[in-house]
């Protein structure tokens, strides 16, 4: 058994240090490169100290370092709820843009920005932890929503049904924050960008509050994903080893709520990333425990790439990361689906 276990960590150590040199060279790049080129000796240079008088150092320290922690951080919060919706769903298309976890957040914290008892500050912030907590818990319940009735009727809770029933509603929640949007101009102007999901107006307040949230969502992802593989061979042999199914599904839902309101509060409804990323590092590993680092790091290096692409594809303007992700999520959610109706 030791064997088995020492073999299956030296195994899964390969990919682990692959992912952390891609992104050590994907955050390299994204440092350096944008409307103005900053050479890799002020990277250097700033490693070795701040320095006051150069414009490089500036610009590395109060704009692109802040918004490269802000995109691996979303990156890896998304990856990982992806990967626990697919894992306790044992659905290959979980995903919070699809199951509603992300419409859910967004509405709720729309409404919190809009609320005339003065929830919002400046901003579509939220006073500290409140932001990524509303975000966490608007996407929660909705994905609760979702579950219940994607589990009515004769047939139970299948594939099809929630995801069906978690694009529906997600719609619904998009309508009502749309309403919620025309008949308040103000919140319109503050959520604008927002809304596309976008981390060009990442903040660092939100980020330090939601670093709050992310050892307990951590926590739960490493306690679950221990049940995960398990629950894969069905919920009789999970109950036969001992596993309470119910406590696993509660505890993972939470968490993947928490990753999903923390990526929500720091850059708006980003989509596909919990998609693809697990899905692609399910070909190449099965226990859902090496996952969870290797979907993190994932995660991340493909959000920082691919705002490091919405940043240069139309140079000197921004499209929003949002729209980057859908350009390549889209098609592969496309392809997913027509795998799943053979």
């Amino acid at each position: 058994m030791r064997t088995e276990r020492l073999s299956g960590a030296h195994v899964a150590s390969r990919p682990i240090l692959g992912l952390v040199a891609m992104l050590v060279l994907i955050s390299t790049l994204y440092l350096m490169v944008g409307p103005r080129l900053i050479g890799f000796d002020s990277l250097l240079g700033l490693a070795n100290g701040f320095d006051d008088g150069s414009f490089d150092h500036r610009v590395l320290q109060t704009i692109r370092m802040p918004r490269l922690v802000a995109a691996l951080t979303t990156g890896a919060c998304l990856g990982l709820s992806g990967l626990l919706l697919q894992g306790l769903l044992r659905n290959p298309l979980g995903e919070p843009h699809i199951l509603g976890l992300n419409a859910g957040a967004t509405l709720a914290v729309v409404v919190a920005t809009a609320a005339p008892v003065g929830l919002a500050t400046d901003g579509i912030a939220t006073d500290g932890i409140a932001r990524p907590l509303i975000a966490a818990t608007g996407g929660g319940l909705l994905f609760l929503a979702t579950i219940v009735f994607a589990s009515a009727g004769k047939s139970g809770m299948t594939l099809l049904k929630v995801t069906f029933c978690g694009i529906a509603f997600s719609a619904l929640a998009s309508a009502v924050t749309s309403a919620i949007l025309i008949l308040d101009d103000d919140t319109l102007d503050q959520v604008r960008l927002w809304m596309v999901g976008d981390l060009a107006g990442a903040r660092m307040d939100t980020l330090w509050a939601s670093s709050w949230l992310l050892v307990p969502a951590v926590i739960a992802a490493l306690y679950v994903s221990s049940c995960l593989n398990a629950l894969a061979l069905g919920d009789d042999v999970a109950t036969g080893l001992g596993i309470s199914v119910r406590r696993v599904r509660l505890i993972g839902i939470i968490a993947a709520a928490l990753f999903c309101g923390i990526a929500v509060a720091i850059a708006g409804p980003i989509g596909f990333v919990g998609l693809i990323v697990p899905n692609l590092v399910r070909h190449f590993v099965s226990d859902y425990r090496l996952s969870v680092p290797l979907v993190a790091l994932g995660g991340a290096g493909l959000l920082a790439l691919a705002d490091l692409a919405a940043r240069l594809v139309m140079l000197p303007h921004e499209i929003p990361t949002g729209l980057a992700t859908a350009f390549v999520g889209a098609p592969v959610f496309i392809i997913l689906v027509a795998r799943a109706l053979r």
